[in-house]
């Protein structure tokens, strides 16, 4: 069900995003999460609204190999277009490898660089939000992979973090770099890898991008629970659009609400509980073509989705358990049919934040890594070696 909330502007929040030749006319973006934005998931937040869905990151080094679950991570349905595909790499050899064979074999529309993964076995390889501390490795790999994509006229973008910690802050150099590398965007997370996902994104420091890089689109990530959200950030930092996370797990309907708010709309989505049970079913059935008609890893997978979908609803324990150990589709469907179809949308208890946001965590890195930006003998040949399949983050 929706609602419509008074006084409708009727006025677009922002112009479509433009990404070299892909106009973005919902200038939203899918953030790649690891085991979450795959085909499947992908296609049910397409049901909703429009925008730019980006699949799991992929490593340069898996792909080139063609390791099985790679080549299934950057699959795309045929009617999923642009297809959107985010590259790891710690390698600019590396890097230009996998681009040159997205492109010779057509793979993608828009490529995307990630140097804001936290998690350990990333950064302790000098990956993700711990690479663009070595300003000229950071320079090179992003330099190269808009060489390669060029060929095909395929615009590539760089998602960050501000930076390892608030002593060690790499975001405005990086979007300069990035920019002067030929990058057709940039998106920023509010928050340092230190931060992980805890505490709160801070959005002064997005502004902070948006002012410093007037020629080139900046979006903003971190802390968008909700359209609202998306259209205080947007009034907050002038961004060119917004990159959405954790918000949307348990919740693909936020992009039908984001379209609506970025078209001057007020109606959003309030589902019951029978809406919340028909999406989960669907979900469900969408995993088993992505798993190759495997119905129990389809079950198996989405088994992690429960929570977020039912939060705030009044699920018991006993059924949650029940739902979070189910074997087949029937199954799932017979323990949804248990629920009162006829609840409503239970008001702020399924808003907010969703997913977990823990608290801060030690980054960790390789040896000597802050001692400089530029990378020493050892950290050179740890480098080339790192390339590690870490596909799906």
């Amino acid at each position: 069900m929706t609602e419509t909330l008074d006084n409708p502007t009727g006025t677009a929040l922002l112009p479509p995003l433009q990404l070299g030749p892909i106009t973005v006319k919902t200038p939203v973006v899918l953030a790649p999460m690891a085991g979450i934005t795959n085909t499947a998931f992908r296609r049910l937040c397409r049901e909703y609204g429009g925008g730019l869905y980006v699949n799991e990151m992929v490593t340069a080094r898996a792909l080139v190999e063609r390791r099985p679950e790679s080549l299934r991570i950057i699959k795309h349905e045929p009617d999923e277009v642009p297809r959107s595909v985010q590259l790891y790499s710690v390698d600019p050899v590396t890097t230009g490898h996998a681009v040159r064979m997205l492109v010779e074999e057509d793979r993608a529309d828009h490529i995307d660089l990630n140097f804001g993964c936290p998690v350990p076995k990333v950064t302790r390889k000098g990956g993700g939000s711990a690479l663009p501390w070595k300003i000229r490795l950071f320079e090179s790999i992003v330099a190269t992979a808009v060489r390669e994509a060029s060929h095909a006229d395929i615009p590539v973008t760089v998602k960050m973090r501000k930076g390892i910690d608030e002593d060690h802050l790499t975001f405005i150099e990086a979007g300069r770099v990035a920019r002067d590398s030929g990058v057709a965007a940039v998106a920023l997370h509010g928050r340092t890898a230190r931060q992980h996902y805890s505490g709160q994104a801070d959005w002064d420091a997005i502004k902070h991008l948006r002012d410093s890089l007037p020629d080139l689109p900046v979006l903003g990530n971190g802390d968008i629970w909700s359209a609202e959200d998306a259209v205080r950030m947007i009034e907050q930092t002038g961004v060119d659009g917004v990159v959405v996370g954790r918000g949307c797990q348990g919740r693909p309907w936020l992009f039908g609400d984001l379209q609506a708010a970025f078209e001057g709309r007020d109606d959003r989505y309030q589902p019951g509980v029978e809406m919340v049970c028909r999406t989960l079913m669907h979900h469900a059935q969408l995993l088993i073509p992505y798993f190759d008609g495997d119905e129990r890893k389809a079950m198996q997978d989405i088994r992690k989705h429960v929570a977020w979908y039912f939060k705030g609803y009044p699920v018991g324990s006993a059924l949650r358990t029940q739902l979070v150990t189910v074997e087949s589709l029937q199954q799932l469907q017979d323990l949804l049919g248990e629920l009162d179809q006829s609840l409503g949308y239970p008001g702020q208890a399924a808003e907010g934040p969703r997913g977990r946001a823990g608290s801060a965590k030690k980054v960790h890195l390789p040896e000597d890594w802050l001692a400089s930006q530029e990378l020493n003998a050892d950290q050179q040949e740890m480098i080339q070696a790192a390339e590690v399949d870490i596909s799906g983050g």
